[in-house]
This record gives structure tokens, C-alpha cells and sequence, in this order.
């Protein structure tokens, strides 16, 4: 076996021209020797016993239970199951590491006992990537390792392309791993490969998964209802975005990708349901960044007879479970920020004012635009008067907040479908959830009038035919449903991925997704 296909190579596994190609040829060539010999290269299955993390853990226990007359303790037997990441030859006999989803586990093998076929196909035929299953007893070796000593090994899917896995090398005591993959796009290109060699990238979607695990039982545990609300739809709505669109041929209909799940949740308040989430995928069709990715996981929970007040100390409460429940996964115990609520809490127009250092809902548009462009807003002329105040916000407030921080009572034309505040008709009863200069969270006592729903949705169908492409039109059919009668509600927003960011300090939102949406090669 030649160690020397899992040395770095900087450009991925895709690169490295005519070298590679005649690795690729070689492990082709072995692929067809084992068909030769009549050895299956691709099984179908294996029954596994132990993961490697419960074969070290169960030999441990019986290590500290001892032996009675003082020998080296011996067991449990194990088969385990995993992509081979390291080997070393000595002759008749061969060390090896096992890799899988729990970690990996050292493997030592000898002529003896897997008799010569067995081991001869081990030496010439098989490659660092294959994935193997093994059976054995466990021991320590007297380097201090616990090992599996395999007594049965059979080959499971022959790795055709050589992965660059990592080098490791201890240092201070430390293990320093030296990554054979180190080229970021080639990265979230090949996300399987790249999951494969960094065990710490694999921990980082446990952690994630872990994070919406803890907010499914925070909502289950309030009562709420899990649905699911259509993708494609007639017509977007509950945000300010413009959208993905498609045609239906048998219908022969216009149809877009949703972009807010809103509108049809609060439907579902009409039909009696009183409190309901969902987590699921949102589309808008707009620009990539550091925390802007096309395709985006959104949770939305809407709960009648509560307003915007009751909504704040369920968002509180729930980024406090998602980030406990991130806290308690290996490696990310001294990542996360404690989150003890309440919270910080400040008015939108008060903190534009103070950062502005003026009157900035007293300036009409042409000086409202004005001072955009001196703060730097880009393509003031294209952008509607919310907009350029939503611009505004962002650079001179947003940005800023660090610490989790509600921002309360948004300007009536920032907030088409929340209600007016109670004693002050121009702002609404809406707060939006920032941290680490994100936005992190969204939410209204919503709207619930239809006649003023009504003159909203068209105050916004005016913008979108002047040229705003992110402003959405009149949904009749939700139009229908709060006619029947919409009880008090109040709803929350949650950006998944941006939370997931914050809580773990991840730079860029394609590091918080497993298959971001990238560019043709």
C-alpha cells in the first residue's frame, strides 16, 4: 500500500494534472485485480458492533475492572467499520488507522492470523480511502494505544480517487494536523471530500444539528405545531425580496419559490391552529456574501392571542436552549457566548437619531437621499424611501451591535404586516434581534386588520410597479382568509444560519452550510 497518495496537495483532489491521473489509472488497476481474485470490491452491507468511540470506551471500562492474575487485559471483540486514513507496513505485519463518524481507532494486522491471500490483498491492493470493516479483539499496545487486533477484514467500497487527508504530528503535546485540503472553494465545491478528511468539520453540522434539535424541543415543548407550507407558490410574500421563478407546464402558470413562509402560517392561525412553526428553506434571488446565501434556512413560529412582547421572551428562551445545546458538543464548549437573557433593548428611530446625530424621519426624500450617499449607502437613486432608511439602519446602527440586542418599533413603511404601536400609529409593534452586526431575528405583533392589510399590500404593489423589485403585491387569498377573522398573533422570524454563525463565530455563511451555492468549475 503506498502511503504516499494521502500527502498535501494544495489544489484538492481534483487537481494536480498528470500525477493524479495516473493514480486514478493505478487504483483502477487494482480495482481490477480484486475483481480477478473474485473479491467483491463494493459490498453490500456490514454488521457493525461498536462504533470506534464505544470499542475504545467498552475496552476501557474492562481495563479498569483489571485482570485478576495482573495481565494485559483483552476485549471486548469488536467489528467496526470505516474509511482506512493511515497505514504503515513492517513486514509481516501492518499498522493502520480507522476512520469514522465517531472518531478513529488504530488497527494492527499480521500474516498469521489473516492468513497469506488475506494480507497479501491487504499490502498490494488496498488504499488509504477504502472503506473496510474489520473484526477483532481490542488491546493496548505498548506504545499505550488501544487497538484492534484484526482476525477479519473484508474490503466494502474501493475509494477510486485518492482524498487528501490530513498529516498530523504532535507537537507540545499537542496534535497538530497539517490539512491536504487546504483551497476554501475546492472545499465547499467537494463538501463530501472535505467532510471526509477535517473530523472538526463533521463536528461543526453535528453541533448545527444539535442547535435545531434543541429549538424543535423548545417549541414542541410550548406546544407547538410542526407544519410544512408550500415552496412553490402563486404568489411571494412576507418579506421584502425578490424571488426565484419557474413555470408550471401542466398548469401553465408563472409559479415562485417562496421567500417567507409567513402569509401561509398565519393562514393556519385563521384555521385554528394556535401555535405553529416551521423550519424549512426560503429562496431570494439576490447577491452572495459573507451572510447572504440564495437558498436559506429560516424557522418561523406564530403564536395567537400574544403580541411582540410575548414574542421577545420566547426568542430570548429559545437562543439560549439553541446555544446550550451547541455548548455541549466536543470543541465548542469555549466557542459559545453564554446567553443569560433579558436581552438589551433600544428604539429603532431613537438609535438611527443618536448614530445619525439628527432628525432622519424629518428629512423629506431628496435629503434623505443626500445623506445615504454620505454615509456611504450604494445606488441611492435606484432604491425606494424604506429602503434607503433600512440602508441607513444598517450602516450606522446594525452593524455596530455586538452583544444580542433587541431593536423595537420599526417606521410604518419598514413593516407592511405589523401592527401599528399602540399610541403612535406611525411606528409599529415590530422588533428585530441583532448580534455580532447581524440580524438574527424578525418579528411583529402581526397585523390583523384587513381593510388596513389591504392598504398596505397596495401601498407596496405601488413601489413594486415604480421600479422596486423586492416589494411584493396584494395576495387576495390572504386577503380572504383575515377577512374570516385572524385572531391577535404574534410571529417571529429566525435566521437558522445566521444564528448557527453567531453562536459558533463562523465567519462566512457558506461555512455554516454543507452545500452552498457556488459557481460552474
Amino acid at each position: 500500500m503506498s502511503v504516499d497518495e494521502s500527502v498535501e496537495r494544495p489544489n484538492g483532489p481534483e487537481e494536480g494534472g498528470e500525477e493524479l491521473s495516473q493514480l486514478l489509472r493505478a487504483r483502477r488497476e487494482k480495482l481490477a485485480a480484486l475483481q480477478e481474485r473474485g473479491i467483491e470490491p463494493f459490498a453490500y452491507s456490514f454488521e457493525r458492533t461498536h462504533t470506534s468511540a464505544d470499542a475504545i470506551t467498552a475496552f476501557e471500562a474492562l481495563e479498569r475492572g483489571g485482570a485478576a492474575d495482573g495481565a494485559a487485559v483483552e476485549g471486548p471483540t469488536a467489528r467496526l467499520a470505516g474509511r482506512l486514513t493511515a497505514w504503515r507496513s513492517q513486514g509481516k505485519t501492518a499498522f493502520a488507522h480507522l476512520g469514522d463518524a465517531d472518531g478513529r481507532v488504530q488497527l494492527y494486522f499480521r500474516r498469521d492470523v489473516l492468513g497469506d491471500d488475506a494480507f497479501a490483498m491487504l499490502q498490494q491492493l488496498v488504499d488509504i480511502g477504502d472503506v473496510v470493516g474489520v473484526e477483532g479483539p481490542m488491546f493496548r499496545t505498548r506504545a499505550g494505544e488501544a487497538t484492534l487486533r484484526a482476525e477479519r477484514v473484508q474490503l466494502l467500497a474501493k475509494s477510486l480517487r485518492p482524498l487528501p487527508f490530513a498529516k498530523e504530528q504532535i507537537v507540545d503535546g499537542q496534535v497538530v494536523r497539517y490539512s491536504g485540503f487546504k483551497d476554501p472553494e475546492q472545499r465547499y465545491r467537494q463538501r463530501y471530500a472535505d467532510l471526509a478528511v477535517h473530523p472538526e468539520v463533521r463536528r461543526t453540522f453535528v453541533a448545527r444539528a444539535r442547535m435545531i434539535a434543541a429549538i424543535r424541543q423548545y417549541l414542541d415543548g410550548l406546544g407547538y405545531l410542526e407544519v410544512e407550507t408550500p415552496v412553490l407558490q402563486p404568489l411571494y410574500g412576507g418579506a421584502a425580496a425578490r424571488p426565484f421563478t419557474t413555470h408550471h407546464n401542466a398548469l401553465d402558470m408563472p409559479l415562485f419559490l417562496r421567500i417567507a413562509d409567513e402569509l401561509y402560517l398565519k393562514r393556519l392561525i385563521v384555521g385554528g391552529f394556535d401555535r405553529v412553526y416551521e423550519i424549512g428553506h426560503d429562496f431570494r434571488n439576490e447577491g452572495i456574501d459573507r451572510t447572504h446565501n440564495p437558498e436559506f434556512t429560516m424557522l418561523e413560529f406564530y403564536e395567537a392571542y400574544a403580541d411582540y412582547g410575548v414574542m421577545m421572551d420566547r426568542v430570548e428562551r429559545l437562543i439560549a436552549a439553541a446555544a446550550a445545546a451547541v455548548r455541549a458538543v466536543p470543541g465548542f464548549a469555549e466557542r459559545v457566548p453564554e446567553l443569560v437573557p433579558p436581552f438589551p433593548r433600544i428604539q429603532w428611530v431613537a438609535a438611527l437619531n443618536e448614530a445619525f446625530k439628527g432628525d432622519v424621519m424629518a428629512l423629506d426624500d431628496e435629503a434623505l437621499r443626500n445623506a445615504a450617499k454620505r454615509i456611504g449607502v450604494e445606488r441611492v437613486e435606484t432604491l425606494s424611501r424604506p429602503k434607503v432608511l433600512d440602508e441607513m439602519f444598517q450602516a450606522l446602527v446594525e452593524r455596530h451591535i455586538d452583544r444580542p440586542t433587541f431593536v423595537l418599533d420599526y417606521p410604518v413603511e419598514l413593516s407592511p404586516l405589523a401592527k401599528p404601536k399602540r399610541g403612535n400609529p406611525a411606528l409599529t409593534e415590530r422588533f428585530e434581534l441583532f448580534a455580532g452586526g447581524r440580524e438574527l431575528a424578525n418579528a411583529f405583533s402581526e397585523l390583523n386588520d384587513p381593510i388596513d392589510q389591504r392598504r398596505r399590500f397596495e401601498a407596496q404593489a405601488r413601489l413594486k410597479a415604480a421600479g422596486d423589485e423586492e416589494a411584493v403585491g396584494v395576495d387576495e387569498d390572504y386577503l380572504r382568509a383575515m377577512e374570516y377573522g385572524m385572531p391577535p398573533t404574534g410571529g417571529v422570524g429566525i435566521g437558522v444560519d445566521r444564528l448557527f454563525m453567531y453562536l459558533t463565530d463562523t465567519a462566512h455563511i457558506r461555512d455554516a452550510i454543507l452545500f452552498p451555492l457556488m459557481r460552474p468549475e
